[in-house]
């Protein structure tokens, strides 16, 4: 099985813009060949197009906007996990040898479809996200006697660090006292609690082993993935206290990778809303049931990035499809000691873990420089 290989990337800032899907497509992928001067078209054989957006055919169009002509192209939708799993499948074609250069490309706009998901009748008239993680979020707070504060900590901390981003939505600290003081949207999560749907790209090239030193001399391994899906619907969720398919794709992962949570140096986890960041941190494995919000105040309280180091999805904000690839570039960035005033220092590991649908269905990444 070949080995695989990130070596290089591009992305636009995440905004309100109202342009559209193809535009965002065709602009993220000129950033990545921009700051990748030995790239051709010629050299990429697959083009991967992750996104929920209900345009057609979206692959071979960005191919021929590009002026790529590559064996292999076509849409991948998952979601919120589009991105991770675009990411997985390119991961598949190069280690299978059907490929040997892989595009993928991630885009959504601020009004994306795949916000909702409509197939979900358990949901009723609730089909906002926001009410499974108010579930998620009043189930915890029962459990494990989380306060407002530790809630907020978790949006003050990504805030902060979103300000070293400069493709980031945000680019504003909240204090504590801010943050839950925000607009109430549901009994228990203000709108500083939730990430922001919003327009924006993110592109990354894989390639084989072999390939990789024509693009960097600091490729980047992906050495674990594990993904997990346990239903569409959350209701078949029977503990509402944690994130079934979060645990075993990262159960997966660092078995392939013949790792564990303590090898992580740095990590990029799927805070959609607050209470998310506390539950991955313990069901990943970074700490124990019922001590994530210990975690993340210990983080913030010594301006630790280990954890979110763009600004998660709270921060940077959330355009779907790109959010998964957008969590790899930051840390194939911080293995190639290339993350400008967010690098963890001597960042060897890395974890990227993208969600759907309350956790209905998971994915996590390991990585290696």
């Amino acid at each position: 099985m070949n080995e695989v290989a990130t070596v290089a990337y591009g992305s636009t800032k995440f905004s309100d813009d109202d342009i559209s899907v193809e535009d965002i497509l065709l602009s993220t992928t000129k950033s990545l060949f921009d700051q990748t001067p030995n790239l051709s078209q010629n050299d990429i054989d697959t083009v991967l197009v992750s996104t929920n957006e209900n345009g057609q055919y979206l692959g071979p169009i960005l191919s021929e906007l590009s002026g790529i002509k590559p064996n292999i192209s076509h849409k991948i939708e998952n979601l919120c996990s589009s991105g991770a799993s675009s990411i997985v499948s390119a991961y598949s074609y190069i280690a299978s040898g059907l490929s040997d250069t892989v595009l993928v490309v991630g885009a959504d706009r601020y009004d994306s479809p795949g916000r909702l998901l409509e197939w979900d009748d358990a949901r009723g008239e609730y089909t906002n996200p926001i009410f499974w993680a108010s579930l998620f979020t009043k189930s915890y707070k029962r459990k494990f006697n989380l306060s407002e504060e530790e809630l907020a900590i978790v949006s003050a901390k990504n805030h902060k660090n979103a300000i070293d981003n400069p493709n980031a939505y945000s680019n504003k600290a909240y204090t504590i006292p801010e943050i839950m003081n925000s607009k109430q949207i549901t009994a228990d999560l203000r709108l500083l609690d939730c990430s922001k749907p919003c327009t924006g790209g993110s592109a990354i090239l894989m390639t084989s082993k072999e390939l990789s030193k024509k693009f960097t001399d600091a490729p980047v391994w992906i050495k674990g993935i594990g993904q997990k899906t346990t239903s569409a619907g959350f209701t078949k969720n029977n503990d509402l206290t944690e994130l079934e398919s979060t645990k075993i794709a990262s159960i997966d992962s660092f078995n392939m990778a013949k790792m564990s949570p303590n090898d992580i140096d740095v990590a990029e986890i799927h805070d959609a809303f607050s209470i998310c960041e506390i539950m991955e941190l313990e069901d990943i494995g970074f700490t124990k049931k019922g001590k994530g919000a210990e975690y993340v105040r210990t983080l913030f309280n010594t301006e630790d990035k280990k954890i979110n180091p763009r600004g998660g999805l709270i921060g940077s904000g959330h355009p779907l499809g790109a959010t998964g690839i957008a969590q790899t570039i930051e840390i194939t960035q911080q293995l190639q000691n290339n993350a400008g005033k967010k690098q963890i220092s001597n960042a060897k590991s890395g974890l990227v873990h993208n969600m759907s649908a309350a956790a209905t269905s998971s994915a996590v990444i390991i990585l290696e420089s």
